[in-house]
Protein backbone atom coordinates (compact mmCIF):
# COMPACT_ATOMS: atom_id res chain seq x y z
CA UNK A 1 0.00 0.00 0.00
CA UNK A 2 2.37 2.93 -1.47
CA UNK A 3 1.25 6.21 -3.24
CA UNK A 4 4.78 8.32 -2.21
CA UNK A 5 5.94 9.88 -5.41
CA UNK A 6 7.91 13.05 -5.70
CA UNK A 7 6.26 16.10 -5.06
CA UNK A 8 6.94 18.24 -7.91
CA UNK A 9 7.25 18.39 -11.69
CA UNK A 10 7.18 22.27 -12.03
CA UNK A 11 10.37 21.70 -14.52
CA UNK A 12 8.48 19.81 -16.88
CA UNK A 13 6.11 22.61 -16.96
CA UNK A 14 8.73 25.29 -17.91
CA UNK A 15 8.34 25.51 -21.33
CA UNK A 16 8.10 29.12 -22.37
CA UNK A 17 6.59 32.37 -20.96
CA UNK A 18 4.46 33.50 -23.89
CA UNK A 19 0.38 33.28 -23.54
CA UNK A 20 0.63 30.31 -26.13
CA UNK A 21 2.51 28.39 -24.43
CA UNK A 22 0.59 28.86 -21.38
CA UNK A 23 -2.27 27.65 -23.06
CA UNK A 24 -0.40 24.47 -24.65
CA UNK A 25 0.60 23.85 -21.00
CA UNK A 26 -3.15 23.80 -19.70
CA UNK A 27 -4.03 20.98 -21.24
CA UNK A 28 -1.57 18.22 -19.84
CA UNK A 29 0.37 20.20 -17.03
CA UNK A 30 -0.77 19.30 -13.32
CA UNK A 31 2.20 19.25 -10.81
CA UNK A 32 2.15 17.65 -7.51
CA UNK A 33 1.85 13.36 -6.93
CA UNK A 34 -0.56 11.64 -9.16
CA UNK A 35 -2.89 9.57 -7.27
CA UNK A 36 -2.80 5.80 -7.44
CA UNK A 37 -5.07 3.38 -5.07
CA UNK A 38 -2.99 1.55 -2.65
CA UNK A 39 -2.66 -2.36 -3.26
CA UNK A 40 -4.74 -5.07 -1.34
CA UNK A 41 -2.97 -6.80 1.44
CA UNK A 42 -0.91 -9.83 0.00
CA UNK A 43 -2.84 -13.13 2.06
CA UNK A 44 -4.66 -15.45 1.22
CA UNK A 45 -7.20 -15.57 3.73
CA UNK A 46 -8.31 -13.92 7.46
CA UNK A 47 -6.77 -16.94 9.23
CA UNK A 48 -3.91 -18.47 9.91
CA UNK A 49 -5.46 -21.45 8.69
CA UNK A 50 -7.00 -20.74 5.95
CA UNK A 51 -11.03 -20.42 5.38
CA UNK A 52 -12.60 -22.58 8.61
CA UNK A 53 -13.97 -25.66 7.81
CA UNK A 54 -17.63 -26.07 8.65
CA UNK A 55 -19.33 -25.59 12.00
CA UNK A 56 -20.59 -28.36 14.24
CA UNK A 57 -24.27 -28.88 14.67
CA UNK A 58 -26.39 -29.12 17.01
CA UNK A 59 -30.17 -30.88 17.05
CA UNK A 60 -32.18 -27.74 17.71
CA UNK A 61 -33.61 -24.54 16.16
CA UNK A 62 -30.90 -22.38 14.91
CA UNK A 63 -28.47 -25.72 15.41
CA UNK A 64 -27.27 -26.04 11.69
CA UNK A 65 -24.33 -26.98 10.40
CA UNK A 66 -22.60 -23.98 8.17
CA UNK A 67 -19.98 -23.89 5.35
CA UNK A 68 -17.84 -20.63 4.54
CA UNK A 69 -17.62 -20.10 0.90
CA UNK A 70 -14.73 -18.91 -0.33
CA UNK A 71 -15.23 -16.51 -2.79
CA UNK A 72 -19.21 -16.39 -3.39
CA UNK A 73 -20.29 -12.91 -3.84
CA UNK A 74 -22.94 -10.97 -1.09
CA UNK A 75 -26.34 -10.61 -2.08
CA UNK A 76 -27.08 -7.03 -1.76
CA UNK A 77 -30.46 -7.56 0.41
CA UNK A 78 -28.25 -9.80 2.60
CA UNK A 79 -30.88 -9.78 5.55
CA UNK A 80 -33.32 -12.11 3.42
CA UNK A 81 -30.68 -15.21 4.11
CA UNK A 82 -32.90 -15.24 7.41
CA UNK A 83 -36.35 -15.82 5.81
CA UNK A 84 -38.35 -13.20 7.80
CA UNK A 85 -40.93 -11.23 6.70
CA UNK A 86 -40.96 -9.05 9.64
CA UNK A 87 -37.01 -8.72 9.16
CA UNK A 88 -37.86 -7.89 5.79
CA UNK A 89 -40.19 -5.07 6.38
CA UNK A 90 -38.33 -3.73 9.18
CA UNK A 91 -35.12 -2.94 7.16
CA UNK A 92 -37.73 -1.51 4.21
CA UNK A 93 -38.96 0.73 6.55
CA UNK A 94 -35.93 1.81 8.34
CA UNK A 95 -34.37 2.53 4.82
CA UNK A 96 -37.76 4.82 4.25
CA UNK A 97 -37.55 6.48 7.26
CA UNK A 98 -34.26 7.17 9.16
CA UNK A 99 -33.39 10.60 9.06
CA UNK A 100 -29.51 9.50 9.05
CA UNK A 101 -30.41 8.26 5.50
CA UNK A 102 -31.39 11.48 4.44
CA UNK A 103 -28.96 12.86 5.57
CA UNK A 104 -26.11 11.16 3.68
CA UNK A 105 -28.15 11.82 0.46
CA UNK A 106 -28.43 15.24 1.36
CA UNK A 107 -24.38 15.23 2.14
CA UNK A 108 -23.74 13.37 -1.22
CA UNK A 109 -25.22 15.75 -3.27
CA UNK A 110 -23.75 18.86 -1.81
CA UNK A 111 -20.04 17.17 -2.28
CA UNK A 112 -21.13 16.64 -6.00
CA UNK A 113 -22.76 20.49 -6.21
CA UNK A 114 -19.30 22.00 -5.05
CA UNK A 115 -17.42 19.74 -7.05
CA UNK A 116 -19.16 21.38 -10.02
CA UNK A 117 -19.13 24.76 -8.88
CA UNK A 118 -15.18 24.22 -8.59
CA UNK A 119 -15.56 23.17 -12.10
CA UNK A 120 -16.46 26.58 -13.64
CA UNK A 121 -12.87 28.32 -12.04
CA UNK A 122 -11.70 26.33 -15.71
CA UNK A 123 -14.16 28.89 -17.71
CA UNK A 124 -13.68 32.65 -18.79
CA UNK A 125 -15.86 33.94 -16.33
CA UNK A 126 -17.53 36.87 -18.29
CA UNK A 127 -19.52 39.87 -16.74
CA UNK A 128 -22.43 42.16 -18.43
CA UNK A 129 -22.77 45.86 -17.04
CA UNK A 130 -24.97 48.84 -18.07
CA UNK A 131 -25.24 51.83 -16.51
CA UNK A 132 -27.11 55.69 -17.36
CA UNK A 133 -25.94 58.30 -15.98
CA UNK A 134 -26.88 62.28 -15.49
CA UNK A 135 -24.21 64.36 -14.54
CA UNK A 136 -22.71 67.67 -14.20
CA UNK A 137 -19.11 68.29 -14.84
CA UNK A 138 -16.73 71.12 -13.37
CA UNK A 139 -14.54 72.14 -16.47
CA UNK A 140 -11.83 73.20 -13.55
CA UNK A 141 -9.42 70.63 -14.83
CA UNK A 142 -9.57 71.64 -18.16
CA UNK A 143 -8.84 75.21 -16.64
CA UNK A 144 -12.00 76.93 -17.37
CA UNK A 145 -14.54 78.34 -14.98
CA UNK A 146 -17.80 76.77 -14.45
CA UNK A 147 -19.52 73.71 -15.01
CA UNK A 148 -21.10 71.87 -18.07
CA UNK A 149 -24.55 71.90 -18.20
CA UNK A 150 -26.39 68.73 -17.89
CA UNK A 151 -26.21 65.63 -19.67
CA UNK A 152 -26.84 62.01 -19.86
CA UNK A 153 -24.22 59.37 -20.55
CA UNK A 154 -25.29 55.69 -21.28
CA UNK A 155 -22.70 52.84 -20.89
CA UNK A 156 -23.04 49.26 -22.07
CA UNK A 157 -19.53 46.85 -21.22
CA UNK A 158 -18.35 43.19 -21.23
CA UNK A 159 -15.77 41.99 -19.49
CA UNK A 160 -14.08 38.59 -19.41
CA UNK A 161 -11.07 37.44 -17.52
CA UNK A 162 -9.79 33.74 -17.14
CA UNK A 163 -7.24 32.58 -15.18
CA UNK A 164 -4.88 29.80 -16.79
CA UNK A 165 -4.45 26.80 -14.77
CA UNK A 166 -1.04 26.57 -16.41
CA UNK A 167 0.13 24.27 -13.54
CA UNK A 168 -3.15 22.28 -12.68
CA UNK A 169 -3.83 24.14 -9.42
CA UNK A 170 -7.46 24.11 -10.09
CA UNK A 171 -7.94 20.93 -12.00
CA UNK A 172 -6.41 19.19 -8.78
CA UNK A 173 -8.59 21.16 -6.34
CA UNK A 174 -11.57 19.85 -8.76
CA UNK A 175 -9.95 16.44 -8.30
CA UNK A 176 -10.16 16.56 -3.98
CA UNK A 177 -13.59 17.72 -4.62
CA UNK A 178 -14.28 14.73 -6.63
CA UNK A 179 -12.52 12.73 -3.47
CA UNK A 180 -14.41 14.26 -1.28
CA UNK A 181 -17.74 13.57 -2.91
CA UNK A 182 -16.44 9.96 -3.52
CA UNK A 183 -16.03 9.76 0.85
CA UNK A 184 -19.32 11.05 0.69
CA UNK A 185 -20.70 8.32 -1.10
CA UNK A 186 -19.13 5.58 0.89
CA UNK A 187 -20.30 7.66 3.48
CA UNK A 188 -24.08 6.72 2.40
CA UNK A 189 -22.96 3.01 1.93
CA UNK A 190 -21.74 3.17 5.79
CA UNK A 191 -24.87 4.88 7.10
CA UNK A 192 -27.13 2.08 4.90
CA UNK A 193 -24.74 -1.02 6.28
CA UNK A 194 -24.76 0.14 10.03
CA UNK A 195 -28.32 0.88 10.12
CA UNK A 196 -29.40 -2.51 7.70
CA UNK A 197 -27.26 -4.12 10.53
CA UNK A 198 -28.46 -2.51 13.96
CA UNK A 199 -31.63 -3.19 12.43
CA UNK A 200 -31.76 -6.96 11.68
CA UNK A 201 -29.16 -6.95 15.47
CA UNK A 202 -32.29 -5.37 17.00
CA UNK A 203 -34.96 -7.52 16.03
CA UNK A 204 -32.94 -10.91 16.87
CA UNK A 205 -32.18 -9.57 20.11
CA UNK A 206 -35.54 -8.42 20.56
CA UNK A 207 -36.69 -11.53 19.95
CA UNK A 208 -34.10 -13.46 21.99
CA UNK A 209 -35.30 -11.35 25.05
CA UNK A 210 -38.60 -12.82 24.41
CA UNK A 211 -37.68 -16.32 24.26
CA UNK A 212 -36.00 -15.35 27.75
CA UNK A 213 -39.05 -14.16 29.09
CA UNK A 214 -41.25 -16.96 27.48
CA UNK A 215 -38.36 -19.84 29.01
CA UNK A 216 -38.87 -18.03 33.00
CA UNK A 217 -42.16 -18.08 33.04
CA UNK A 218 -42.19 -21.64 31.85
CA UNK A 219 -39.70 -22.20 34.72
CA UNK A 220 -41.79 -20.43 37.27
CA UNK A 221 -45.07 -21.96 36.14
CA UNK A 222 -42.78 -25.37 37.05
CA UNK A 223 -41.58 -23.98 40.24
CA UNK A 224 -44.94 -23.06 41.75
CA UNK A 225 -46.26 -26.44 40.71
CA UNK A 226 -43.39 -27.61 42.59
CA UNK A 227 -44.44 -25.54 45.36
CA UNK A 228 -48.11 -26.55 45.13
CA UNK A 229 -46.63 -30.15 45.69
CA UNK A 230 -44.50 -29.80 48.67
CA UNK A 231 -47.03 -27.40 50.34
CA UNK A 232 -49.30 -29.90 50.16
CA UNK A 233 -46.50 -32.85 51.68
CA UNK A 234 -46.31 -30.93 54.28
CA UNK A 235 -49.56 -30.48 55.12
CA UNK A 236 -49.52 -34.35 55.39
CA UNK A 237 -46.82 -34.12 57.78
CA UNK A 238 -44.27 -35.95 55.17
CA UNK A 239 -41.53 -32.77 54.77
CA UNK A 240 -40.68 -30.38 57.11
CA UNK A 241 -41.44 -26.55 56.73
CA UNK A 242 -37.90 -25.44 55.76
CA UNK A 243 -38.26 -27.26 52.67
CA UNK A 244 -41.83 -25.32 51.81
CA UNK A 245 -39.83 -22.19 53.01
CA UNK A 246 -36.76 -22.85 50.32
CA UNK A 247 -39.23 -23.76 47.25
CA UNK A 248 -40.76 -20.19 48.39
CA UNK A 249 -37.65 -18.95 47.94
CA UNK A 250 -36.37 -19.95 44.86
CA UNK A 251 -39.58 -19.60 43.27
CA UNK A 252 -39.42 -15.50 44.12
CA UNK A 253 -35.45 -15.64 43.08
CA UNK A 254 -36.53 -16.73 39.78
CA UNK A 255 -39.48 -14.15 39.77
CA UNK A 256 -36.93 -11.87 40.65
CA UNK A 257 -35.06 -12.51 37.23
CA UNK A 258 -38.21 -11.57 35.51
CA UNK A 259 -38.12 -7.90 35.51
CA UNK A 260 -34.65 -7.48 34.18
CA UNK A 261 -35.25 -8.68 31.38
CA UNK A 262 -38.87 -7.50 30.96
CA UNK A 263 -36.37 -3.69 30.94
CA UNK A 264 -34.30 -4.89 28.70
CA UNK A 265 -37.11 -5.81 25.92
CA UNK A 266 -38.77 -2.43 26.62
CA UNK A 267 -35.50 -0.51 26.23
CA UNK A 268 -34.60 -2.70 23.38
CA UNK A 269 -37.98 -2.14 21.18
CA UNK A 270 -37.15 1.93 21.91
CA UNK A 271 -33.83 1.24 20.29
CA UNK A 272 -35.19 -0.95 17.28
CA UNK A 273 -38.04 1.89 16.87
CA UNK A 274 -35.77 4.75 16.84
CA UNK A 275 -33.69 2.56 14.19
CA UNK A 276 -37.18 2.63 12.53
CA UNK A 277 -37.74 6.51 12.69
CA UNK A 278 -40.54 5.84 14.67
CA UNK A 279 -40.64 7.42 18.21
CA UNK A 280 -41.27 4.85 21.02
CA UNK A 281 -44.97 5.90 21.53
CA UNK A 282 -45.14 4.98 17.76
CA UNK A 283 -44.38 1.14 18.92
CA UNK A 284 -47.10 -1.42 17.63
CA UNK A 285 -46.32 -4.59 18.80
CA UNK A 286 -44.62 -6.11 15.78
CA UNK A 287 -41.53 -8.35 16.15
CA UNK A 288 -40.11 -11.54 15.27
CA UNK A 289 -39.72 -15.07 16.76
CA UNK A 290 -36.52 -17.08 16.59
CA UNK A 291 -38.75 -19.61 16.03
CA UNK A 292 -39.67 -17.71 13.00
CA UNK A 293 -36.09 -17.49 11.46
CA UNK A 294 -33.88 -19.81 8.91
CA UNK A 295 -30.23 -20.11 9.79
CA UNK A 296 -28.46 -19.64 6.23
CA UNK A 297 -26.38 -22.77 5.80
CA UNK A 298 -23.84 -21.27 3.31
CA UNK A 299 -22.44 -18.12 4.16
CA UNK A 300 -20.09 -16.39 1.33
CA UNK A 301 -16.78 -15.38 2.51
CA UNK A 302 -15.17 -12.51 -0.01
CA UNK A 303 -11.52 -13.10 -1.01
CA UNK A 304 -8.88 -10.58 0.98
CA UNK A 305 -8.34 -8.38 -2.67
CA UNK A 306 -11.90 -8.32 -2.86
CA UNK A 307 -12.22 -6.93 0.90
CA UNK A 308 -10.98 -3.52 0.39
CA UNK A 309 -13.35 -2.49 -2.64
CA UNK A 310 -16.38 -3.83 -0.55
CA UNK A 311 -15.82 -1.90 2.66
CA UNK A 312 -17.41 1.33 2.98
CA UNK A 313 -15.11 2.41 5.35
CA UNK A 314 -11.86 1.61 3.75
CA UNK A 315 -13.53 3.05 0.62
CA UNK A 316 -14.08 6.42 2.47
CA UNK A 317 -10.41 6.11 3.71
CA UNK A 318 -9.06 5.71 0.18
CA UNK A 319 -11.01 8.98 -1.02
CA UNK A 320 -9.96 11.05 1.48
CA UNK A 321 -6.07 9.50 1.29
CA UNK A 322 -7.14 11.07 -2.94
CA UNK A 323 -8.30 14.14 -1.61
CA UNK A 324 -5.20 14.71 0.18
CA UNK A 325 -3.32 14.06 -2.75
CA UNK A 326 -4.43 16.26 -4.66
CA UNK A 327 -4.00 19.29 -2.07
CA UNK A 328 -0.57 18.48 -2.12
CA UNK A 329 -0.97 19.79 -5.66
CA UNK A 330 -2.91 21.96 -5.13
CA UNK A 331 -0.44 23.72 -3.01
CA UNK A 332 2.74 23.44 -4.86
CA UNK A 333 0.77 25.36 -7.91
CA UNK A 334 -0.03 27.88 -5.11
CA UNK A 335 3.74 28.26 -5.71
CA UNK A 336 4.15 29.12 -8.90
CA UNK A 337 3.55 32.05 -11.43
CA UNK A 338 -0.35 32.78 -11.58
CA UNK A 339 -1.16 33.63 -15.14
CA UNK A 340 -4.35 35.98 -15.57
CA UNK A 341 -6.06 37.10 -18.88
CA UNK A 342 -8.54 39.38 -18.79
CA UNK A 343 -10.52 41.86 -21.95
CA UNK A 344 -13.63 44.30 -22.41
CA UNK A 345 -15.53 45.47 -24.97
CA UNK A 346 -17.46 49.05 -24.27
CA UNK A 347 -19.62 51.40 -25.79
CA UNK A 348 -20.55 55.01 -24.29
CA UNK A 349 -23.28 57.20 -25.82
CA UNK A 350 -24.92 60.96 -24.86
CA UNK A 351 -28.28 58.75 -26.10
CA UNK A 352 -29.55 55.76 -25.70
CA UNK A 353 -30.34 55.29 -29.29
CA UNK A 354 -26.04 56.69 -30.54
CA UNK A 355 -24.92 54.04 -28.31
CA UNK A 356 -24.10 51.28 -31.06
CA UNK A 357 -23.04 54.01 -33.80
CA UNK A 358 -19.60 54.65 -34.96
CA UNK A 359 -17.07 55.90 -32.79
CA UNK A 360 -18.34 54.78 -29.29
CA UNK A 361 -15.93 51.53 -28.78
CA UNK A 362 -13.83 51.03 -26.29
CA UNK A 363 -11.99 47.98 -25.36
CA UNK A 364 -9.10 46.56 -23.65
CA UNK A 365 -6.73 43.21 -23.52
CA UNK A 366 -4.25 42.53 -20.60
CA UNK A 367 -2.27 39.62 -19.61
CA UNK A 368 -0.39 38.96 -16.46
CA UNK A 369 2.38 36.85 -14.80
CA UNK A 370 2.50 37.02 -11.02
CA UNK A 371 4.54 35.28 -8.68
CA UNK A 372 5.04 35.58 -4.74
CA UNK A 373 8.52 36.76 -4.13
CA UNK A 374 8.33 36.77 -0.31
CA UNK A 375 5.61 35.62 2.11
CA UNK A 376 7.41 34.61 5.03
CA UNK A 377 7.16 31.02 3.82
CA UNK A 378 3.68 30.86 3.87
CA UNK A 379 3.13 29.23 0.97
CA UNK A 380 6.17 26.47 1.62
CA UNK A 381 4.84 25.52 4.86
CA UNK A 382 1.03 24.91 3.30
CA UNK A 383 2.55 22.89 1.15
CA UNK A 384 4.37 20.86 3.44
CA UNK A 385 1.43 20.72 5.89
CA UNK A 386 -0.33 19.18 2.64
CA UNK A 387 2.14 16.65 2.64
CA UNK A 388 1.69 15.56 6.17
CA UNK A 389 -2.09 15.28 6.02
CA UNK A 390 -1.35 13.16 3.11
CA UNK A 391 0.86 10.88 5.61
CA UNK A 392 -1.62 11.00 8.04
CA UNK A 393 -4.33 9.90 5.37
CA UNK A 394 -1.91 6.94 4.28
CA UNK A 395 -1.40 5.60 7.89
CA UNK A 396 -5.17 6.16 8.57
CA UNK A 397 -6.28 4.13 5.57
CA UNK A 398 -4.11 1.07 6.71
CA UNK A 399 -5.13 1.06 9.77
CA UNK A 400 -8.36 0.99 8.58
CA UNK A 401 -7.78 -1.73 6.49
CA UNK A 402 -6.35 -3.71 9.25
CA UNK A 403 -9.44 -3.03 11.72
CA UNK A 404 -11.69 -4.61 8.77
CA UNK A 405 -9.44 -8.00 8.72
CA UNK A 406 -9.62 -7.83 12.37
CA UNK A 407 -14.14 -7.85 12.01
CA UNK A 408 -14.18 -10.54 9.63
CA UNK A 409 -11.56 -12.51 11.20
CA UNK A 410 -13.79 -11.94 14.80
CA UNK A 411 -16.90 -12.83 12.97
CA UNK A 412 -15.37 -15.94 11.39
CA UNK A 413 -14.12 -16.98 14.87
CA UNK A 414 -17.79 -16.40 16.31
CA UNK A 415 -19.87 -18.21 14.33
CA UNK A 416 -17.09 -21.14 14.70
CA UNK A 417 -17.43 -20.87 18.49
CA UNK A 418 -21.33 -19.65 18.56
CA UNK A 419 -21.92 -23.49 17.04
CA UNK A 420 -19.91 -25.20 20.02
CA UNK A 421 -21.69 -23.00 22.37
CA UNK A 422 -24.84 -23.99 21.47
CA UNK A 423 -24.06 -27.33 20.95
CA UNK A 424 -22.54 -27.56 24.86
CA UNK A 425 -25.89 -25.48 25.80
CA UNK A 426 -28.11 -28.09 24.38
CA UNK A 427 -26.09 -30.90 26.07
CA UNK A 428 -26.30 -28.93 29.68
CA UNK A 429 -29.81 -28.03 29.44
CA UNK A 430 -30.51 -31.62 28.68
CA UNK A 431 -28.43 -33.02 31.91
CA UNK A 432 -29.93 -29.85 34.23
CA UNK A 433 -33.40 -31.32 33.15
CA UNK A 434 -32.67 -34.84 33.55
CA UNK A 435 -31.22 -33.95 36.73
CA UNK A 436 -34.29 -31.99 38.04
CA UNK A 437 -36.60 -35.30 37.38
CA UNK A 438 -34.18 -37.25 39.09
CA UNK A 439 -33.57 -35.11 42.03
CA UNK A 440 -37.49 -34.64 42.58
CA UNK A 441 -37.66 -38.23 42.57
CA UNK A 442 -34.72 -39.40 44.52
CA UNK A 443 -36.88 -36.19 47.44
CA UNK A 444 -39.99 -37.88 47.28
CA UNK A 445 -38.21 -41.16 48.01
CA UNK A 446 -36.38 -39.56 50.75
CA UNK A 447 -33.10 -40.07 49.49
CA UNK A 448 -31.76 -36.69 49.13
CA UNK A 449 -32.60 -33.31 50.89
CA UNK A 450 -34.49 -30.81 49.42
CA UNK A 451 -31.53 -28.28 48.91
CA UNK A 452 -30.41 -30.97 46.59
CA UNK A 453 -33.63 -30.16 44.09
CA UNK A 454 -33.05 -26.12 44.64
CA UNK A 455 -29.65 -26.70 42.92
CA UNK A 456 -30.87 -28.91 40.12
CA UNK A 457 -33.86 -26.36 39.66
CA UNK A 458 -31.31 -23.11 39.32
CA UNK A 459 -29.23 -24.97 36.88
CA UNK A 460 -31.90 -25.72 34.75
CA UNK A 461 -33.14 -22.38 34.60
CA UNK A 462 -29.59 -20.76 33.81
CA UNK A 463 -29.22 -23.41 31.51
CA UNK A 464 -32.50 -22.79 29.37
CA UNK A 465 -31.85 -18.92 29.46
CA UNK A 466 -28.24 -19.62 28.04
CA UNK A 467 -29.38 -22.34 25.63
CA UNK A 468 -31.95 -19.05 24.30
CA UNK A 469 -28.76 -17.00 24.24
CA UNK A 470 -26.58 -19.06 22.01
CA UNK A 471 -29.18 -19.67 19.89
CA UNK A 472 -29.46 -15.87 19.41
CA UNK A 473 -25.75 -15.71 18.83
CA UNK A 474 -25.69 -17.70 15.93
CA UNK A 475 -28.24 -15.28 14.17
CA UNK A 476 -26.55 -12.24 15.19
CA UNK A 477 -23.09 -13.40 14.29
CA UNK A 478 -24.14 -14.57 11.32
CA UNK A 479 -25.47 -10.68 10.58
CA UNK A 480 -22.10 -9.44 11.47
CA UNK A 481 -20.40 -11.61 8.78
CA UNK A 482 -22.08 -9.67 6.37
CA UNK A 483 -21.59 -6.41 7.73
CA UNK A 484 -17.85 -6.85 8.47
CA UNK A 485 -18.17 -8.34 4.28
CA UNK A 486 -19.61 -4.80 3.16
CA UNK A 487 -23.30 -6.00 3.28
CA UNK A 488 -23.55 -6.30 -0.29
CA UNK A 489 -24.42 -2.71 -1.30
CA UNK A 490 -22.39 -2.69 -4.86
CA UNK A 491 -25.02 -5.43 -5.87
CA UNK A 492 -27.86 -3.24 -5.21
CA UNK A 493 -29.13 0.67 -5.75
CA UNK A 494 -28.83 3.04 -2.37
CA UNK A 495 -28.52 6.36 -4.07
CA UNK A 496 -31.41 8.58 -4.31
CA UNK A 497 -32.19 11.72 -6.46
CA UNK A 498 -31.55 13.06 -3.37
CA UNK A 499 -28.34 12.91 -3.68
CA UNK A 500 -27.75 13.70 -7.29
CA UNK A 501 -27.11 16.88 -8.48
CA UNK A 502 -29.99 19.47 -9.59
CA UNK A 503 -29.73 20.36 -13.83
CA UNK A 504 -33.31 21.38 -13.73
CA UNK A 505 -34.39 23.47 -10.66
CA UNK A 506 -35.30 27.15 -11.61
CA UNK A 507 -31.57 29.37 -10.85
CA UNK A 508 -32.47 31.04 -7.93
CA UNK A 509 -34.62 28.35 -6.42
CA UNK A 510 -34.22 27.54 -2.95
CA UNK A 511 -35.66 24.17 -2.71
Amino acid sequence: MRDHRPLSRAATCLRGSTIVASLLLLSGCMVGPNFEAPAAPNVMGYLPEGTPRPTVSANVHGGASQAFLSGRDLPGEWWRVFRSKQIDAFVAEAIRNHPDIAAAQAALREARETALAEEGALFPQVSADGSATREVAALASQGQNGNTGPYNLFNASVSVSYALDVWGGTRREIEALNAQADYQRFQLEATYLTLTSNVVTAAITDASLRAQIDATNDIIKSEQEQLTLVQRQFELGAVAQSDVLSQQSNLAQTQATLPPLQKQLAQQRNQLMAYLGRLPSEDHGEHVNLSGLTLPRDLPVSVPSALVRQRPDIGAAEASLHQATATVGVNVANMLPQVQLSGSYARASLTPEKLFSPGTVAWSAAGSLAQTVFDGGTLFHDKEAAIAAREQSFAQYKSTVINAFRDVADALRAIEADASTLKAQLAYEKAAQDSVTISRTQYLAGAVTYPSVLTAEQNYQQAVVARVKAQAARFNDTAALFQALGGGWWNRVDQTAQSEPRTNAGYLQDH
